[in-house]
């Protein structure tokens, strides 16, 4: 699958190439990105390529909130940790949760320091058990983006530049000195040589043709990573989130509908306008995202719809647009006024639990390679991650990344650099048209959606690896156009996403087969860990 893809990609610099050197570089700039950042920055100095501009982040799109047990008198870590551990079906790693759940509660106390604003009341998601998540309405994410990159700008510490596309990552003697990078248009090159490298590019569900993500999760960090030689895991975990509205997407991206709605009063109804979610889980509708998801597949297949309601007839539709605002313009851009009218809504995949194998310090198997946010793996989210812990895990282990980073660094040999080899291989402009790229982008969703979705088997794994395999086998891995080597990445992922559910012959969490019905812990208790050869 991978034959083609080499570790660092090798040729004569050119006149048009720029060379940099910086303490850290930081690839992403979503939470995990700035967070880490913020942190890094105290130590050196700091440069953050963005794909995009500013902004265009799954950060920017998160809606719930954040979990963190403030409520010093009703909750505590303690109880978030046993709802994390419940919620991942026997994968989590209980040490990485307690770093999480403890450390949390410290960084959003500092996110309010910042001049975070969260709303006063704390809400409650699916499979928590208290009330924990604090929001700014259902805009939370961009809330936060904007104070992280608030105080940025007025520290004046970090060098941000947009629409830069790191490409691969540069290994010499099995250490990481930095990346090569393009500009997005492919008109210049760079080559960014830095102590430590931390990759914070966010998940990948753009690989699957109904999703909520913003248009780069294309997975590039964890194809980086991989070509480079880092250790990826828990690969066949992708989260589909319930309830993502029926409507046409954007760019790929449907509307994602809060859990919060959820937890404060909406049920899921069938066509027949029937509430279904009692008889599939003791928590009904706030049950954990992978048991809705399948319920909402079932009542769809008996009820022949393509979408079931989320009915809000149990709420007061006067404060919905003030408490929802982001769904609330984002379902009257659709003709659909929630004030009025019930929400039609299906799965979509959402959420990467798997991604770069890393310890509770951001540290990869590659010595100066650190790695932060959804791209990740510490096994804090298990099969299934607890809802509104993306956030806190892009914000605590961020912060932990960049601190990590900041103590290699103190101790990196600067003679690496100076004597770094400034080659590498020949990039052409690409070998594929425009609309033979999207088309084979679009097939490659599709293959995903149909064959490693939500309700998954051995036959529908195997056509999906034969039909990724048939795909990589016709792109260019030296070219420099970006949305080639975006697609060279998603059919990177895929196959190996594909190749770990096939691998899986067990039902656990997110990962369901219909061949292999039951959670089967005397084999399966486990992570799955590539490495390229």
């Amino acid at each position: 699958m991978n034959k083609a893809c080499p570790a660092v990609i090798i040729t004569p610099i050119t006149m048009t190439e720029k060379i940099e050197h910086c303490d850290f570089l930081i690839i992403g700039g979503g939470i995990a990105g700035l967070s880490a950042a913020l942190e890094a920055s105290k130590s050196g100095k700091v440069i953050l390529l963005t794909k995009g501009k500013t902004g265009d982040t799954a950060t920017e799109y998160a809606q719930g909130g954040i979990a963190a047990a403030v409520d010093e008198e009703k909750d505590s870590p303690l109880f978030h940790l046993q709802d994390t551990l419940e919620a991942g079906a026997g994968l989590c790693d209980e040490s990485a949760v307690k770093v999480l759940v403890s450390d949390g509660v410290k960084r959003v106390k500092e996110l309010v320091k910042l001049g975070t604003k969260f709303d006063k009341d704390l809400t409650l998601e699916g499979a928590h058990k208290h009330r924990r998540i604090l929001h700014t309405g259902d805009a939370t994410g961009a809330e936060i983006e904007r104070a992280l990159a608030a105080r940025l700008l007025k520290e004046k510490r970090v060098d941000v530049r947009n629409f830069v596309y790191g490409k691969d990552l540069i290994i010499e003697d099995g250490v990481c000195l930095g990346a090569h990078a393009h500009s997005a248009d492919g008109s210049e090159e760079y080559t960014f040589l830095a102590h430590s490298v931390i990759l914070a590019t966010g998940g990948l569900c753009q690989i699957y043709l109904h999703n909520t993500n913003p248009r780069f999760a294309t997975g590039d960090g964890v194809a980086m990573a991989y070509r480079a030689g880092a250790e990826v895991q828990d690969m066949e975990f992708i989260q589909f989130h319930p309830t993502s509205l029926v409507k046409p997407e954007k760019e790929g991206r449907r509307l994602l509908i809060s859990e919060s709605l959820r937890g404060e009063g909406a049920i899921l109804i069938n066509a027949k306008g029937e509430a279904f979610m009692e008889k599939h889980h003791p928590m009904k509708d706030l049950a954990p995202r992978d048991i809705v998801s399948r319920a909402i597949l079932e009542e769809m297949k008996k009820t022949s719809s393509d979408f079931v309601w989320l009915s809000l007839k149990n709420m007061d539709r006067s404060k919905l647009r003030e408490r929802f605002p982001t769904i609330y313009e984002g379902c009257m851009e659709h003709g659909i006024d929630i004030e009025k009218e019930d929400i039609p809504v299906s799965p979509a995949a959402h959420y990467f639990m798997g991604g770069i194998k890393i310890d509770v310090d951001g540290s990869t198997n590659i010595p100066g390679l650190y790695a932060a946010g959804e791209v990740s793996s510490a096994g804090i989210h298990g099969a299934n991650r607890l809802a509104s812990n993306s956030l806190l895990d892009g914000l605590v282990f961020g912060h932990r990344a960049g601190r990590a980073a900041a103590r290699y660094a103190a101790e990196f040999d600067s003679k690496r650099l100076s004597s770094h080899r400034r080659k590498r291989a020949k990039t052409v402009k690409g070998s594929l048209k425009k609309d033979e790229i999207l088309k084979l982008r679009l097939e490659l969703k599709k293959i995903m959606w149909e064959n490693v979705g939500i309700i998954r088997s051995g036959d529908s794994l195997r056509k999906a690896v034969e039909k990724i395999g048939r795909i990589e086998s016709k792109l260019d891995f030296t070219s420099r156009d970006e949305s080639e080597i975006e697609l060279k990445n998603m059919a990177l992922i895929s196959g190996l996403t594909a190749k770990a559910a096939l691998e899986r012959t067990e039902s656990r969490g997110a990962h369901f087969r219909t061949d292999h019905p039951k959670q089967n812990d005397a084999d399966w208790k486990r992570h799955l860990i590539y490495k390229s050869k």
